[in-house]
């Protein structure tokens, strides 16, 4: 699964490097553990160009009675996204990436019920290109206001071997042969993109133990990145 994520470069060179156009005012801070329901940076299809904009992290689907559903959306499991009814229609109209710098995730420790956090990212430092979804909600807001919010959800599969050591599952992380394929919002047939939703090559993993101060949201630096003495027993 993915449940917390780094996105630490800028917009410009987040763009530049997956060919898109930046909209405007996009000045969103590096964020060194993105949480469920925060808006984070997505490159889509529009009208034909690569665009970078800001969703919020948890599909809503159009059909919701509010944004609550999207807390429980933030993942999709690749076996299953054709056929849920909250996902299928995006994965055949909506389909984005979402860059990452890299992801935690968390490996039981033998003897103590705190869990290890690590920190997984790509070798060569460029980001990941997560598989994703988005969709467009219009609703009211606790004022009663009508409001327009785009929101996102990262694709899932099953874990490379690399991966396995850490957990079952890994984000789908698209190759850059893959990327106009999966954002060409004209294709419709979802048979011709869902074989692209399979674990990436373990060499694409490089993790090491980082604090367990990125257990809490609330912690937000750039050292959660870097690497910690693991949990030990006492």
């Amino acid at each position: 699964m993915c449940g917390r994520f780094v996105s630490a470069a800028p917009p410009a060179e987040i763009a530049s490097y997956f060919g898109a156009d930046v909209v405007a005012d996009l000045e969103p801070a590096a964020n060194f553990n993105v949480a469920p329901t925060t808006d984070v940076m997505v490159v889509y299809d529009s009208g034909g160009a690569r665009r970078l904009d800001a969703f919020r992290w948890g599909l809503v689907p159009t059909w919701a009675k509010d944004l609550s559903i999207g807390s429980k959306m933030i993942n999709a499991r690749a076996e299953t996204v054709a056929e849920k009814n909250a996902f299928k229609s995006s994965l055949s109209k909506r389909r984005c990436i979402v860059p990452a710098t890299g992801f935690y995730e968390w490996r039981p420790t033998p003897g103590e019920k705190r869990k290890q956090p690590f920190f997984i990212h790509r070798p060569d430092g460029d980001p990941y290109a997560f598989a994703g979804l988005w969709a467009q909600w219009k609703g009211l807001d606790a004022a009663g206001s009508s409001i327009v919010v785009r929101s996102t959800t990262i694709i899932t599969c099953a874990a490379n071997e690399a991966m396995s050591e850490l957990h079952d599952r890994m984000p789908v992380m698209l190759a850059p042969s893959d990327w106009e394929a999966w954002l060409d919002a004209t294709a419709l047939d979802t048979a011709l993109v869902l074989p692209l939703l399979v674990p990436a090559p373990s060499e694409l993993i490089s993790y090491h133990p980082v604090s367990t101060d990125v257990n809490s949201v609330r912690n937000n630096r750039p050292d959660l990145m870097v690497e910690s003495e693991p949990i030990t027993l006492f």
